[in-house]
């Protein structure tokens, strides 16, 4: 396995944040799913992938601090049109 890079590319950034959303819904989801469900094994089931979830998330979000929130502004920038 290699090691993670220092810094993430924009794309990568992007991409992370995506995942990072759709794990946060799908967590939200399963736990207010458990209150509808009666069955036993099911919310076990339910249960795990809750707590799962939860240690996923804070993976990712150790990845994502190595995201950049700031680019360097070109030298050479088109003039804006105003008019």
């Amino acid at each position: 396995m290699t090691n993670p890079p220092e810094h993430l590319a924009g794309h990568e950034s992007l991409d992370l944040h995506e995942v990072i959303n759709f794990k946060t819904l799908c967590l939200a989801k399963s736990k207010l799913m458990q209150g509808l469900v009666f069955d036993q094994d099911l919310k076990n089931l339910m249960q795990k992938d809750v707590t799962q979830s939860m240690q996923a998330l804070l993976d990712l979000q150790a990845i994502y601090k190595k995201a950049p929130f700031e680019t360097a502004v070109p030298a050479h920038r088109p003039t804006p049109i105003l008019n």
